[in-house]
């Protein structure tokens, strides 16, 4: 079963957005720990009680998988995602146990190479702002210039920190403009783990337990 398949199992039927996003990034970590033979734990950022917790939430019927692929494998954390996690915790809408749980997810999928609203899953960038301005508006409504998620979350922890993290004195006279602000469009890692498969490029055995 490819990414897609994995988000629908979760999803179960219902339709909110919260479910959506939780069910998209966990769909992409398990369909990740299927291909790499790695523990889920290494594409959510949650492990033990923390990953059993959100599991019973979201998609109880999930939580037996989710526990053999490793859900109380251990976790490392990098200083870069520690500090991202602090970031979005601090800034959370309302401090709710959700918005913490979200931080860890975000923290961890931040950590991947492609756009952030790719990387959790989603279906586009305006998910993400949705996301982010709903549970952590105290943050979003900093961007003011709409940059790039990703970068403008490293803008503020280097802020915090007393660095800077760019030398230029405006970003109207950075050559690297494009690079904050520049186009974030592309194709949903669904939909390419969808054609992957498809194709024959993936192969990933996925079969949920048969009384569930």
């Amino acid at each position: 079963m490819d990414a897609a398949g994995i988000y629908q199992w979760l999803l179960d039927g219902r339709s909110t957005f919260e479910v959506h996003v939780i069910c998209s990034i966990t769909a992409l970590a398990m369909c990740e720990a299927r291909a790499n033979g790695h523990a889920v734990t290494a594409g959510l950022g949650l492990a033990g009680p923390e990953l059993k917790t959100l599991a019973d939430q979201f998609f109880p019927h999930a939580s037996p998988l989710i526990h053999e692929m490793g859900g109380d494998s251990p976790l490392a954390v990098p200083e870069d995602e520690a500090c991202l996690r602090d970031l979005l915790a601090r800034y959370s809408s309302s401090g709710s146990a959700l918005q913490q749980q979200l931080s860890l997810l975000i923290a961890r999928r931040a950590m991947r190479p492609n756009h952030l609203w790719q990387d959790l899953g989603l279906r586009n960038r305006g998910e993400l702002s949705q996301l982010l301005r709903t549970h952590f508006a105290p943050l979003a409504n900093r961007n003011t210039r709409d940059m790039k998620w990703k970068k403008f979350f490293y803008r503020m922890i280097c802020r915090d920190e007393g660095y800077r993290l760019c030398t230029a004195p405006s970003c109207a006279e950075c050559d690297d403009f494009q690079v904050c602000f520049g186009d974030e469009s592309g194709e949903s890692l669904m939909a390419r783990t969808r054609l992957g498969a498809a194709s024959g490029l993936v192969l990933l055995q996925f079969q949920a337990p048969e009384n569930q």
